[in-house]
Parts: structure tokens; sequence; C-alpha cells
């Protein structure tokens, strides 16, 4: 039985006559998915698998399927008879425009089969003339096949050796995805052999000497790799050491290695070819042939062997010499080689005569962590989560490693300069720097237009994948472009949040009852019922370090609404962020959760503070109509009832809806008082959602309260505690209290309260529970559906919503919010962060039940 070995990622391509058996063996070998077949594709355009007339437009269509298949990086096999050069050009094409490797399996059986074959199907009336002329030109092409550029071919001789062969899989050289580290990634090491050992010691590793004192291997007793970023050799005083080392812990599986430009270089040289030994390259050889022939020999093996660059930790970790954009991760190509070794460049030369290299990194949107080295850098800087390790050791600079998948740096600083620069260490490339970004390049802070374009898929940890339809993202980005604060400003945006099923009360559109039940459905048993503010939602940022956010000094923070628009002009937000400021220095906070910045979720107050326009234009302007106009209808109709016509049920409704006018009054006057400056205005957190290193969004909300507690204990007069209960669902007694506190509340005026599950977040198989359910009141309501929402009528029409695209809505706005927490604490990218919290604004555009 033959095997034939085939790369998992790869364009098969089958070779063979009609009824060569190439359907048959495709249909055994491969997946049903994986085989596109040319009379399949003719079958799509005209109905008939037979008709040759519509050849051309059918491989139009196969090609396209083809290429969208490459571009996922799928294994695909190409099912024609492909027995012309041409023909076969054109799939190693589209396979190098993929960068992935074409491989060829012929099936080369005895011209009579397929003959008799073809004369055995009813379907199609081949000639034997057009079988003998296929069968020609695939005899002329048998040689040729890996000169037109397939990596792999495979001939299968007869009808038995087509029948008995059997596919094999196999990863490319590059793909150690089942490598899971831990890893110590290393820079260019350029000859410092007394540097390496020394990092290689700070990084746990014990080295191992020969009889002669010569490091030749370095273990980790936790079991740790090294793994070299190329450029091992060259320039340095000794990269001979260099080379032994490296080779012997890649040997004995203690590291691994990707080759530097400057191996491949050295492999060149090696083999005799005519190179230029500049760069150090002269060096290098001076010191090798001091060696045995055989040490050379090894290394030019070592070095000629060396992959491109390595997928590693299930495809989580990409390492390569000059970097990777996502689109070649762990594919193969001249080109993807190169881009390994050398990178990209812009065309241009700097003033040292040095090639401008793009700044790939600076668009890298990928989720894998490239960690890479090549262009020497003075400090360690991430960049849309990749790393350059290189900090010019051998220039006098630091040798430097990061350990994953921890992302910790450890460095050793270069024992002298061993090798003096053409271009100064520290002095940047005109494309990476924002000052002089040329065409086609930006800095990497600048968030693209792509990030949040179109339509959106975000992988998220709490809720798994959330979708953003094209349309939500257009809306959001109106209000994000020309409202909305610094994208490095805006970490978070708070959800929206559902009310609870339909109240069974007859004058009640919510109740607790309902809200109480909602969560032990879930599983739920305790639950913290919080005051409800009537205020505006804000997120409250204040930091000590505004370097931190890319803000000048002297930036405090900013709070901003559930839009992301700043609340107050900048005089105004530096005092407020002072004064909470001072409450939590001295509620001892800075130093209890040890750092520069915290985010808070709360409520600003008094209502009227942001909303008094849309009270003046919009409430006052109906309550002063209705209770100036319905008096008077009353004392009309009165007078009319009382001179005997028959207006008795108008006058009771008009005297109803004089009765609602006047709720309809006192319940916004509640909300609306005066401010001069911060006179007046109060702060609510219930939330302190993160601070440096840590995300508390799912701690328990009596830490959260208590937090609240402690700065309101500072400053009452700015800082407004959260009024609370915590409830046993499993107590009736304690549900009963939790019910009584909330009538209590809401008779008062009060807006209601938020049921909340105690321990925070909950998740379950399917995904998240609701993690807060408003209850409001009913007087308060009356705001919201207008004076007369209480007739019978109208609160039969309220009471009949559809609560499920609410919840849904504000299940995945809230696992958002927590991912773009995550992703801001974690260091992630902004446009990752971002990405996030656009998704929050965007699925606001959802249209919902206006009942709701």
């Amino acid at each position: 039985m033959a095997e034939l070995t085939v790369p998992r990622m790869s364009l098969v391509v089958l070779v063979g006559t009609s009824g060569s058996g190439k359907s048959t063996f495709a249909a055994r070998a491969f997946e049903p998915f994986e085989t596109l077949s040319s009379d399949y594709f003719r079958g799509l355009v005209s109905n008939d698998e037979n008709d040759q007339n519509a050849t051309g437009a059918a491989f139009d269509a196969l090609r396209y399927v083809a290429a969208t298949r490459l571009k996922r990086g799928l294994l695909t096999v190409i099912d024609a008879t492909n027995v012309q050069p041409q023909a076969r050009r054109s799939f190693v094409e589209l396979a190098r425009e993929h960068d992935v490797l074409p491989v060829a399996i012929v099936l080369d059986v005895p011209q009579s089969v397929s003959v008799a074959r073809n004369e055995s199907r009813t379907d199609r009336d081949f000639p034997a003339s057009v079988i003998k002329r296929q069968n020609d030109q695939l005899r002329r092409s048998l040689r040729g096949l890996g000169r037109e550029g397939f990596r792999r071919v495979h001939v299968l001789t007869g009808v038995d050796e087509v029948e008995a062969a059997t596919i094999v899989r196999e990863p490319l050289l590059n793909d150690l995805s089942h490598e899971t580290g831990p890893f110590d990634a290393i820079g260019d090491v350029h000859g410092c052999l007394s540097e390496l050992v020394t990092l290689l010691v700070r990084l746990g590793y014990e080295v191992t000497q020969d009889p002669e004192g010569r490091p030749i291997d370095a273990a980790h007793p936790e079991g740790r790799r090294a793994v070299f970023l190329g450029d091992l050799v060259d320039r340095g005083p000794d990269v001979v050491g260099v080379l032994r080392l490296a080779m012997g812990m890649v040997a004995n599986g203690h590291a691994l290695a990707v080759p530097g430009n400057h191996e491949n270089k050295l492999v060149r040289a090696l083999q005799g070819k005519n190179v230029q030994t500049s760069h150090g390259l002269a060096e290098t050889l001076a010191q090798l042939a001091d060696e045995t022939p055989e040490f050379r020999a090894e290394v030019e093996r070592f070095c000629r062997d060396l992959v491109s660059h390595l997928v590693l930790d299930g495809g989580r970790l990409v390492v390569a010499h000059a970097g990777l954009p996502e689109q070649y991760h762990g594919r193969a190509s001249g080109r993807v080689r190169s881009f390994a070794l050398y990178g990209d460049t812009t065309g241009e030369t700097d003033e040292y005569g040095l090639p401008v290299r793009y700044p790939w990194a600076n668009d890298y949107r990928g989720s894998a962590t490239v960690l890479y080295g090549h262009t020497p850098t003075t400090e360690l800087e991430w960049v849309n989560n990749t790393l350059c390790l290189d900090t010019g050791c051998v220039f006098g600079g630091a040798l430097s490693a990061l350990r994953y998948p921890e992302r910790e740096s450890v460095q050793v600083p270069a024992e002298r300069v061993w090798y003096e620069p053409v271009k100064p260490l520290g002095v940047s490339d005109p494309a990476t720097s924002s000052a002089g970004a040329g065409a086609g390049s930006r800095a990497p802070g600048v968030l693209a237009i792509g990030d949040v374009l179109g339509k959106q898929i975000v992988e998220t940890s709490w809720h798994g994948k959330i979708s953003i339809r094209e349309e939500q993202a257009a809306g959001a980005l109106e209000v994000m472009s020309r409202f909305a604060l610094d994208p490095r400003h805006l970490v978070y945006l708070p959800p929206t949040m559902s009310p609870p099923a339909t109240s069974a009360l007859p004058d009640l559109l919510e109740h607790p009852a309902e809200a109480f039940e909602a969560f032990r459905r879930e599983g739920v048993s305790k639950v913290v019922c919080e005051e409800k503010h009537m205020g505006s939602r804000a997120v409250v940022l204040l930091t000590r370090d505004p370097a931190r956010f890319g803000a000048p000094d002297g930036w405090r923070g900013v709070a901003y609404t559930r839009t992301g628009r700043p609340f107050f002009d900048d005089a105004l937000g530096s005092a407020f962020l002072a004064r909470l400021d001072a409450a939590v220095d001295g509620a001892g906070l800075w130093s209890e959760l040890d750092t520069t910045w915290m985010l808070f979720d709360a409520e600003l107050l008094p209502w009227s503070l942001k909303a008094e326009s849309m009270i003046r234009d919009q409430y006052a302007s109906v309550g002063a109509a209705a209770t100036d106009a319905l008096p008077r209808a009353v004392s009309a109709l009165s007078r009319a009832a009382a001179s005997g016509v028959d207006v008795g049920d108008l006058l009771a409704r008009t005297e109803a809806r004089s009765r609602d006018a006047a709720l309809y009054v006192d319940a916004y006057r509640r909300y609306v008082a005066r401010t001069d400056g911060l006179d007046g205005v109060q702060l609510a957190p219930f939330q302190l959602l993160a601070s440096e290193g840590a995300s508390h969004a799912r701690r328990d909300h009596g830490w959260h309260l208590s937090i609240a507690d402690r700065l309101a204990a500072q400053d009452p007069a700015f800082v407004r505690p959260t009024r609370n209960v915590t409830v046993d669902l499993g107590d009736e007694s304690s549900v009963a209290g939790a019910t009584s506190w909330w009538e209590s509340l809401t008779a008062a005026g009060g807006e209601g309260m938020v049921v909340k599950p105690f321990d925070g977040p909950q998740r379950l198989e399917r995904g998240l529970v609701q993690p807060g359910i408003k209850v409001r009141g009913r007087e308060y309501l009356r705001i919201i559906y207008g004076p007369d929402y209480t007739e019978p009528a109208n609160l039969a029409r309220l009471k009949d919503r559809n609560l499920g695209l609410k919840r849904s809505m504000a299940l995945r706005e809230y696992a958002l919010g927590l991912e773009a927490i995550d992703r801001f604490v974690a260091g992630e990218p902004l446009w990752r962060v971002h990405q996030a919290v656009f998704g929050v604004l965007a699925l606001e555009s959802e249209a919902v039940d206006p009942r709701l």
C-alpha cells in the first residue's frame, strides 16, 4: 500500500486522463468538500456536466472557490484531467498567490483501461482518440512536473497502485502548534556569547560545558525552551561559540531556532556562492576558518535547515526573524520566507544608505503574538501584540528575551560596543515614526477604519462570539467619529439593562417578584438589590499616570456618558476628577490597589445636570401645557354638567387626565436640581471596574459597594453611597423584606432598584446570566411612558411586550464590556480594546420593542 504524504495546507492537483479513476480516488482519499471537480462545476454553470462549451465558465468558478478555500488555509483538491501544462500552470500560480504548496498526484493507468471505462459510461461520448491525445500529453508531462513548480509529485502507476494508495496528511515544517511551551524567546545575538550565557543563566538555564570549558548546551530545570529569533552570527566576538551553544541546545531539544538574514547569507557563503562579505560576514568566515571542516559542514546544515518561521502554542505564538503579517502565518512560499528573513521595505533609503523598512507591525491585526528581531531598538515596546526583541547587543545595547506565556522581559546589558553600527542605535526608521510616516504607514496607536467598519465578529471569553452587523457598525461610527473621546481614553462602555418580565399585578408594569424568579430559574441563590439613582450613567476614568493613556502631563482622566461623550469641559472636568482623587486618596485605595488609575461605573446626579434641555423642551413643555389646559377643561365640563348637559364620561376622563398630568410634573421635578460648578453635583459609584493589572468586574458586589461607602465617607457631599439589600432567594422573609424596601423606595418617588447576582457575573453553559434586572417604580415610569400610562387600556398595551431581544442585547453588551476591560488590563493593542468598546455602541442601534 502506497502512502502519499500531502501537506495539511496545500493545493493538490490530480493529473490523469478521462477514465483514469481520479474522481473515484478523490472520493475515497479526501473529504467531500475538499475536492473540486471540473465536471461538477460544469454542471453548476450549465446543468450539464458534459457540456464542454461551459468549460471556461466552470473553471472560473472552480478557481474562485479554490482561492477562497486556500485563503482560509483549507486543503483543496482539483479533480480535472490537468494533462496540459497550461492547465496546471494556472493552479501552481494559484497556490503561490496564497502561499501554499502545490502537490501533483498523477494517476498513470494504461490507456486501454481509460478507453474501456469511458466506453462503459452512457452519459459521455468520448472517442478513443481523445483518450489517446490526453495520454500522450500525460507522458510528455511526467518528467517536468517538478520544474513547473510542484513541490511534491506522486506518480501512481497502474490500477492496483491507484486503488491501494492512501493519503497521509502531514504538518508543514513551520507548524509546531503542538509545542505549547513555556518558551524564552531571545533576540539577535550576533556572536555575543558572554552576554548569551549570562542571559540564559538569568532565565534559569543550567549551562553545560565541554572539557575545554566551552558552552555546548543549556537546559532549564522546569522544561522551558529557548527560541532563538535569528541572526546568531556575524559582527560579534565569538560567533563560533554562539553557534556551538545554540546548535547544542537545538539538537538536545532545549531550544528552537529560526534563521535570520545573516544565517541565510552565511549558508550561501559556505556553499561557495559569490556573496559580499560585508556587515560582519568576513569576521564570521574568519572565525569558522579555524574550525574543522566537519564543524563548518555542521554549521552549514544547521543554518540551511532552519525553517523561515514557527507557529507555536496552538497558533497563539509566531516567531520569525523580521516578523510576519497574519496572512503569512503557517504558510510556505518564497515570498513568506523572504518576509520572515528580511521584512519589507518601502523602496527608499535613509540618510545612512540603509533601506527604509515598512512598519508592518503598525497594521498587524492578528490574534497570535508575534515575536521577532532584525531591526535594533533601544526599548522593548509592544505594538499590536507584536514585540521586537533585537535591542542591539552587538552595538552596545542589550540582549533581550521574553518569557512566554508570562510576557515578562529579561535583559542583560552588552559588555561593550562590539561593532560600530552604520546607523546609531536608537535612531528610528522614518517609516515607523509618527512624525515621518510615509505613504501607507501610520503610528501604531492610530485606529484604522477597517478595525470597526463592516461586519465584525468579536470573540469574548464570557459569551462566545458576538456579531456586529455592518449597518450597526455604520451608525456607531457616526457617533464615535463626531462626538466620542479619544479612543485611548474610551476603554469601556456600559451595557443596556433589561427590565423584568411584566408584573402579574393589575396596576403595575414592573415588580421585584419577576426579577427574583428570573434569577431563581438561572440557579442564582443570592442577589443584591441596589437603589437605582435617578441620574445619568457615567463611566469615570481617574489616573495619576496620564502617559498610560497617551495624554499630556496634568491630565487626570475623564467622566463620560454611555455613548462616550465627555460630561464636562476641561476646567470643570479637572475639578471634578481632583475631588474624586482626593476621596480615593483619603480612602487609601491608591496604595491598597497598587495602581495609578481606576475605572468606575457610576451615576452622575442630578439628572438635570445632563438632561436639562431635554427636561425643559420635552417634559416641562408637555407638563406645562397639560396642567394649564386640563384644569380649564375640567372646569368647563363641570359647568356644562351643572347645566344639565350629559358630559359625565368625558368629565371623568378629563379629571383623570388632569390628575395624571399633575403626577407627571411631580415625577420629573423630583430629579431636577440646580447646580453651580460642582456645587450640587454628586457621583454615585456602584462598581470599580478595573485598576492597573486587574479587572475587578468579577468581584462580588459586596466588595464594590464597600469601595463606594469608603469614598462616600471621605466626601459625603460629593460621593453618594448606594443603598442596598442582600437577598437570599430561598428565604421568603428575605424576599419579602426586599420587596417591602422597593415599595418604600418607589412610594417616596424613587426610581426603583437593580437586582444583581451578588457574586458578580455568572456564566452558564449557554452563556452569561443577566448581570442586572432593573425594577422601576410606578411613578418613575410615568416619565418614560407619559402621563396617562396607568390608564387600564394603556397599561394593558404596555404589558404586551417582548423581552427577548432586550435581554439578548443586555447580555451581549455586557460581555463586550467585560472583554474590553480584560483586553485593556492585559495590555492588548488599542484596536483590540476598541473593537469591543465599539461593539457595545453598535448594538445600541438595534431597534427594540418601544414598550421597554
